[in-house]
C-alpha cells in the first residue's frame, strides 16, 4: 500500500495548488482526479475557456464596430464558429499540461480515478472497476463545485445549457435567454450577444451582480443594455417546455403575479453553484456537511474527522479559484507546522465582460449595514486621459474610506482592464493602507489607473482633473 504525507483529492486551483505547496515543503504528495484531465472546472470548463471566448468575441466585435471610427479599414467580419471552439480548446489544453507539468516538476503522482476517504489517513482510489488503498498522514478534499439547478428544468447541454454547455454551442443562437444575472451568466451572455444573439437575462432578485457595490451594478446595468441585453429582473422562471422550433419559457414575478411565456432559441441556467460531495464517502467516514451541504472546517481548514481538511468551493466563502488557491497553499503550510492563513477581507472578485467590473473589501451596503462612518471618493473614467483618446470611457472609480482613520475598506472598478487595476488596491488593503497613501503614490501617465490615485484623491475632496 502506498504511503504518502498529503493526498489531495481534486485537482482544480486548490488542490493542484495545495500539492505543489506541499512538495515544496518536502511532503511526498499524490493527487487524485476522477476526470480525463487535470485542472478541474475552471481549466476545462469554467474560468479558462471562458476567457478565451470573451476575449475572440470581443475583437469579433471590435473589427465590426470600433476599427473604422480608428482608421482601420477592413470588410465586415465573418464568424468561424469552429475555429473560434478551436481556439477555446488549444487554451485549455495549453493550461491542462501546464498543471501536469508541475505535477512532474515537483515529483507529486496523479492517481486516475474517484477518491473516497475511508476514515482517518485512507483513500479509496476507484476507476474502471477497479481500486486500490492509499495510506495519508493527511487529507485534502478539494472537490470544488457542481452548477445549481432548477426545478423542473431539465438541462440537456443542446438546447437547456449549463455553463458547460454555453462554451460549446455548435451555433449561435438567435435568442438567447440567460436565467441567473450573476457573474458567469452575464459573462455568458455578452460572449454570444456579440457574436449576433439577441439575450434576455432573467434575475429572481431586482438587481444584478447579487453581493457586489449597488452604484456599480446600476451603472453597469445600463451599460449592458447600451449593449443590447434585456433584463427581467424580480422575476423567475417556473418552467420551460421544449418544441421542435423553439423553447418556451415560462416566467413569473417573484412575489408571484400574472405569467408570461418567452420563446428562446437557448436556455442557459446560471443560477449559481453548489458544493461537490458525491461519492467522497463523508457521512461514512464521519465529515460534518453545513446546512448548505459544504464541509464544515475549524479556522484552520480542519473537519470533523482528524487528518482531514477542506478548501476552495466545498467550504465556506466565496467561490473563486484565487481564493481556493490561497487557501491551498494556507493549509499545507499549516499541515507542515507553519502559520498559513488568508485574508478573507481582501480577496478580489472581477465580472470579465467589457468594460469589466472589479471589487475587493466591503460595498457602501455592507458598510451602512455595519454602522461603519465612511467617506467615498469616486473619479469617473470620461476625465481620465488615457481612456478618453481610446474613447473607452465607460465606468468609474468607486474608494470607500473609514471616516476616522481614512484605512481603505473596499474599492469598486467599473472600466476597461478593471480586473487588472483592482490589485494595487489588495496590496494597499493588505497593508491596512489609507486613501491618503494610495492619493500619494506616484501613477505612471497615461494609464488607466490613474483614476485610481484620483478616487483615493476624491476622498479627501481634491481630486485634480475633475
Amino acid at each position: 500500500m502506498a504511503t504518502y504525507d498529503l493526498v489531495v483529492i481534486g485537482t482544480g486551483p486548490g488542490g493542484y495548488v495545495c500539492a505543489v505547496r506541499a512538495s515544496q515543503l518536502g511532503m511526498k504528495v499524490a493527487v487524485v482526479e476522477k476526470n480525463a484531465t487535470l485542472g478541474g472546472t475552471c481549466l476545462n470548463v469554467g474560468c479558462m475557456p471562458s476567457k478565451a471566448l470573451l476575449h475572440a468575441s470581443e475583437m469579433f466585435e471590435e473589427a465590426g464596430h470600433s476599427f473604422a471610427k480608428m482608421g482601420v479599414s477592413v470588410s465586415a467580419p465573418k464568424l468561424d464558429l469552429p475555429a473560434m471552439m478551436n481556439f477555446k480548446q488549444q487554451g485549455i489544453d495549453g493550461n491542462v499540461k501546464g498543471v501536469e507539468f508541475l505535477m512532474k516538476k515537483n515529483k507529486i503522482d496523479v492517481l486516475k480515478g474517484t477518491g473516497k476517504i475511508l476514515g482517518t489517513g485512507k483513500v479509496e482510489v476507484s476507476a474502471d472497476g477497479k481500486s486500490q488503498v492509499v495510506e495519508a498522514k493527511n487529507i485534502v478534499i478539494a472537490t470544488g463545485s457542481d452548477i445549481a439547478r432548477l426545478k423542473g428544468i431539465e438541462i440537456d447541454e443542446k438546447r437547456i445549457v449549463s455553463s458547460t454547455g454555453a462554451l460549446s454551442l455548435d451555433k449561435v443562437p438567435g435568442r438567447l435567454l440567460v436565467i441567473g444575472a450573476g457573474v458567469i451568466g452575464l459573462e455568458l451572455g455578452s460572449v454570444w450577444r456579440r457574436l449576433g444573439a439577441e439575450v434576455m437575462v432573467v434575475e429572481f432578485l431586482d438587481r444584478i451582480l447579487p453581493g457586489m457595490d449597488g452604484e456599480i451594478a446600476k451603472q453597469f446595468q445600463r451599460i449592458l443594455e447600451k449593449q443590447g441585453f434585456a433584463f427581467k429582473l424580480g422575476s423567475k422562471v417556473t418552467g420551460v417546455e421544449a418544441t421542435s422550433k423553439a423553447l418556451l419559457a415560462k416566467i413569473e414575478p417573484a412575489a408571484g403575479g400574472t405569467a408570461e411565456t418567452l420563446e428562446a432559441d437557448v436556455v442557459l441556467v446560471c443560477i449559481g453553484r453548489v458544493p461537490y460531495t458525491d461519492g467522497l464517502g463523508l457521512k461514512e467516514a464521519g465529515v460534518a456537511l453545513d446546512a448548505r451541504g459544504r464541509v464544515q472546517i475549524d479556522p484552520h481548514f480542519a473537519t470533523s474527522l482528524q487528518g482531514v481538511y477542506a478548501i476552495g468551493d466545498v467550504v465556506a466563502g466565496p467561490m473563486l479559484a484565487h481564493k481556493a488557491e490561497d487557501e491551498g497553499v494556507a493549509v499545507a503550510e499549516i499541515i507542515a507546522g507553519q502559520a498559513g492563513h488568508v485574508n478573507y477581507d481582501v480577496i478580489p472578485g472581477v465580472v470579465y465582460t467589457t468594460p469589466e467590473v472589479s471589487s475587493v473589501g466591503k460595498t457602501e451596503e455592507e458598510l451602512k449595514q455595519a454602522g461603519v462612518a465612511y467617506t467615498v471618493g469616486k473619479f469617473p473614467f470620461t476625465a481620465n486621459g488615457r481612456s478618453k483618446v481610446n474613447q473607452t470611457t465607460d465606468g468609474f472609480v468607486k474608494i470607500l474610506a473609514d471616516a476616522k482613520t481614512d484605512r481603505v475598506l473596499g474599492v469598486h472598478i467599473i472600466g476597461r482592464e478593471a480586473g487588472e487595476m483592482i490589485h494595487e488596491a489588495c496590496v494597499l488593503m493588505e497593508f491596512g493602507g489609507s486613501a491618503e497613501d494610495l492619493a500619494r503614490t506616484c501613477h505612471a501617465h497615461p494609464t488607466r489607473s490613474e483614476a485610481v490615485k484620483e478616487a483615493a484623491l476624491a476622498v479627501g475632496k481634491r481630486a485634480i482633473h475633475m
